[in-house]
């Protein structure tokens, strides 16, 4: 239930506040004065997008606050779901900015639009002009006969294994492109793993036998070098190291006397020893070189052959052929794994499919049920408001699975004997509408949570008796759920139990809308004057008293 509404600077309101009463809301005024700017206000609480438009003034921002009354909806859950705190008050609250920014808080904690929308889904039902378009679409239409045939639990049930189904369907396919891409490149993934298996290939080779190849080709050059450092080292007859160990012995013989002579001695004996390594490392790398024209072809033919895999597959080194190599397992040993994953997804799509399936059975046989009901109820009620001939007709067939189930509807309507039944904007004037969605709203109103149900002019088209009878029926709604009406019939406004008045305030520098609340006398003043004009009769002021004192 709506405890509090405040409006600050959107459209033409500067600063609005107001407390409805829990039963039965009037809201009159001037045609333009801004009563229908409310709607739009208490639409950006239900999630309706904004921009800068809505800006009365432009240098400061907009705001829109409602306090509702929820101790007894049962919304916990919902809270849990966006990890918003749980208190049996709770503040909505719509903030627009003069550089179109939009925020939304739920209990002063920052919310997306989709959980405002899914929140305002339990607290406000709007009914307007609009709902003449809505009630042609078939998601409408199947949301009232659910409502009706109380049918919110097994369509939840449905929906959450259609959208299981959906997911798994949506995987399922995304596997099967998958599957069908490797099956088309299979044979040829597994030719160029075959060839690079084959090959062998080892990381650094290519690299290792190109030196080899080098040493090779230079065998003779490289022998004679050696063979000459080692000469030079060792073999002549005043070796290098003949004649360091003679000057080595002379130094290591004044050692003793200083330790400069010490160090040197000894910096001397590492270069003997070092050079006593170079020796062997030099005699054992000249055993090693051998020139031999017979081992250059298969180096060349393995070389040749790395070099016509790197221009094959456009790479540079062995290491990306290996990633090459490793990449095409990968591919070759996938393809039994995804086929394997596919056909398992295939079962679970078919079984998902076969719960949906049962589920949406379940809601349909509801929606069955509930259709003679539904429109004998709406039926009872056209005739009340003076449509003894009227007759709606709703007509399910069969469709395929979609989020509102496996049903299409057709809502037929004909208010006149002898016409028969057809859509409703064929059909339907605009007086036959408005009693029409009130029938509707009516026979809802047990059936469905809507703590707030705002009706902006359903009282469009009628007028007389039709429009006292619009009224207790109304009047009767209030006494189980808060209700607004904004309203040009006094017969309707006269029920109310508040009774606000929209007017425009020309007095500032740009006109504004405002709104009050009437008093008991200015309510006698204001239905007289929806009675008689701007300036009522005596008759008219005493029609007035007599209407509101049968309420």
């Amino acid at each position: 239930m709506l405890q509090n509404l405040v409006i600050q600077n959107y459209s033409l309101i500067e600063d609005l506040e107001l407390a409805p009463s829990a039963n039965f809301n009037i809201i009159t005024g001037e045609t333009g004065a801004g009563k229908s700017i409310m709607l739009g206000a208490v639409g950006l609480l239900l999630g309706n997008r904004a921009d800068t438009k809505v800006l009365l003034h432009t240098d400061r921002k907009c705001i829109i606050e409602g306090t509702f009354q929820i101790g007894s909806y049962k919304l916990e859950t919902l809270f849990e779901e966006y990890d918003l705190d749980y208190t049996n008050q709770c503040i909505i609250r719509r903030e627009i900015s003069s550089n179109g920014k939009s925020r939304a808080f739920i209990n002063d904690t920052p919310v997306t639009l989709d959980a405002l929308k899914k929140l305002g889904d339990y607290l406000m039902d709007v009914h307007s002009q609009h709902d003449t378009l809505l009630l042609g679409s078939v998601a409408y239409q199947l949301s009232l006969l659910d409502g009706f045939a109380s049918n919110q639990s097994a369509l939840k049930d449905y929906q959450q294994a259609f959208k299981k189904y959906k997911d798994l369907q949506h995987r399922f396919q995304l596997k099967k492109n998958e599957l069908q891409e490797l099956q088309q490149q299979a044979d040829y993934n597994q030719f160029i793993y075959t060839e690079l298996a084959e090959a062998a290939l080892i990381e650094g080779e290519m690299e290792a036998k190109e030196a080899e190849l080098k040493k090779i080709e230079h065998a003779e050059d490289i022998k004679q070098k050696l063979e000459a450092t080692l000469d030079a080292l060792s073999n002549s007859e005043q070796s290098i190291l003949s004649t360091l160990q003679n000057y080595n012995k002379q130094l290591q013989s004044i050692k003793q006397w200083s330790i400069a002579y010490e160090t040197l001695a000894n910096r001397l004996q590492s270069v003997f020893v070092e050079l006593k390594d170079i020796e062997a490392e030099l005699e054992a790398e000249s055993a090693q070189v051998e020139f031999n024209p017979k081992l250059i072809p298969p180096i060349e033919e393995r070389l040749n052959s790395i070099y016509s895999l790197l221009k094959k597959h456009r790479v540079q080194t062995v290491s990306e052929l290996l990633i090459l190599e490793k990449t095409l397992e990968g591919k070759v040993v996938s393809l039994d794994q995804l086929n394997e994953e596919v056909l398992q997804l295939e079962k679970e799509v078919k079984h998902t499919y076969d719960v949906v399936l049962s589920k949406a059975k379940v809601v349909s046989e509801n929606r069955i049920k509930a259709v003679p009901k539904f429109e004998q109820s709406v039926k009872a009620l056209l005739k009340e408001l003076s449509m003894p001939d009227a007759h709606i007709q709703l007509v399910l067939s069969a469709d395929a699975p979609t989020m509102y189930g496996i049903d299409k509807i057709n809502m037929l309507f004909s208010a006149n004997k002898g016409v028969a039944p057809n859509e409703l904007k064929q059909v339907a004037s605009g007086g036959e509408f408005s009693r029409l969605m009130l029938a509707i709203k009516y026979v809802l109103a047990d059936k469905v949570a809507l703590p707030t149900i705002i009706f902006d002019e359903i009282d469009t088209g009628i007028s007389g008796e039709v429009s006292i009878k619009m009224g207790k029926m109304i009047r009767e709604m209030s006494a189980r759920h808060q209700v607004v009406v904004i309203t040009h019939l006094p017969q309707i406004a006269s029920m109310g139990d508040k009774h606000y008045f929209v007017f425009k305030d020309a007095s500032g520098e740009r006109s504004v809308s405002k709104m009050k609340e009437l008093l008991a006398k200015e309510r006698v003043t204001e239905i007289a004057k929806m009675i008689g004009g701007e300036k009522p009769s005596e008759t008219a002021l005493k029609n007035a008293m007599e209407m509101l004192e049968s309420k």
